[in-house]
């Protein structure tokens, strides 16, 4: 915590060290050299004299600020959402246009109004001198015979400033894009670790279930044999293909209809019905594996009730690149959090894996209405 305390800390500080050399850079490249004739007891004398807008540097350093803390933060993120690029670009250098042009006229109208900038150069007395040769007001001759001139000089800094916030968005992106990398492979790492440690022997576990295939089958229980075939498939699926980034959409969905099916043999028939819809045809459409699987166990752990009549549905629908996984079952009780246990990775692990696989790309909603407890889960494919 303190860590992530100074590094925040840190961070402000470069930002205002930034801020402080951007005001005085742009109070440096905002002066001009003029000259004013001045009444020298009695004598005309021509002084050369700095004359700058140092009190309206302040709104165009707040209009510099604007744009690269709202390029940053809005607008680069808007652009890398947009399906079109060239609209996110058009939306940018719209955004750049307002700001500039909000800079030249709020400033422009300031100088205008003739308001001195600055101090007078010394020995200057307006109240001395002929106003055909002394200039009454030098900031206003400024203001008035600088200000568009020097329109260059502020598209420059504007673009400059653009081009920081640029180099600064993506240098932030890359570095949350590798913490979140790392935090993915730790925690798979993680995963796997402890999938090891309590996995027997896979090749004695299929030998055995298809020893126990085969007996059932012999004594004629077809139940049971389907039931055997089942498991076996569920535990090669977890052991092998699970270990994969992304699996076909429809080894995942046959996954899931044999978790259903060996759930089912727990409670009797009419207890339980469970209603599990998704399309036939997935095409080449890919997830991460064992998503909705903690879903599915926790309708038949906390919504079936032995001696009542239950019910659990469940539908995958695919559509334009969106997959929406929808679980709903009956609420007898107080339904509990999903917690970690050896037989599930529990609803807040799951959370956390979806922020790794899909930042940004997933919405789960988990609500009870009218006896019902409600997942539903929607996940960009793109």
């Amino acid at each position: 915590m303190r860590r992530i305390k100074a590094k925040h800390i840190i961070e402000i500080l470069i930002h205002l060290a930034f801020w402080i050399g951007v005001y005085y850079t742009l109070d440096s490249l905002t002066s001009s050299t003029i000259k004013v004739r001045v009444n020298h007891n009695g004598k005309i004398m021509e002084r050369s004299a700095v004359d700058t807008i140092f009190p309206y540097s302040r709104i165009t350093l707040a209009f510099l600020a604007v744009l690269f803390y709202g390029n940053i933060f809005w607008i680069f993120k808007k652009v890398l959402s947009y399906k079109n690029l060239l609209a996110g670009i058009a939306m940018a250098v719209g955004w750049f246009i307002l700001i500039f042009m909000a800079n030249y006229i709020l400033v422009g109208a300031k100088l205008n109004h003739n308001q001195p900038i600055g101090p007078l150069p010394p020995g200057f007395d307006p109240g001395k001198s002929s106003p055909d040769h002394l200039m009454q007001s030098p900031a206003a001759f400024f203001a008035i015979g600088n200000w568009v001139h020097m329109q260059l000089t502020m598209l420059l800094i504007f673009l400059t400033t653009v081009g920081l916030s640029i180099a600064y968005f993506f240098l932030k992106e890359w570095a949350r894009n590798e913490l979140v990398r790392n935090q993915l492979e730790a925690y798979q790492l993680s995963t796997e670790i402890k999938f090891l440690k309590s996995q027997i022997n896979p090749h004695f576990l299929f030998n055995t279930l298809n020893n126990l295939f085969s007996m059932a089958q012999e004594k004629g229980n077809d139940d049971l044999a389907d039931g055997i075939s089942k498991l076996s498939g569920m535990m090669r699926y977890m052991i092998y293909d699970s270990n994969a980034a992304n699996v076909p959409l429809n080894k995942e969905i046959a996954y899931l209809e044999d978790c259903i099916t060996l759930n089912k043999l727990r409670y009797a028939d009419d207890e339980v019905k469970v209603i599990f819809d998704y399309p036939p045809q997935t095409g080449s459409a890919t997830i991460a594996p064992m998503l909705f699987i903690p879903f599915v166990e926790n309708a038949f752990k906390h919504g079936v009730s032995i001696g009542q009549t239950s019910g659990i549905d469940i539908a995958i629908i695919v559509s334009d690149q969106k997959l929406i996984f929808t679980c709903i079952n009956t609420k007898y009780s107080a339904i509990k959090k999903m917690e970690d246990e050896k037989s599930g990775i529990g609803l807040e692990n799951v959370k956390r894996r979806l922020d790794l696989l899909y930042p940004g790309k997933h919405n789960l909603q988990i609500n009870e209405d009218n006896g019902k407890y409600i997942v539903k889960l929607e996940i960009d494919l793109e």
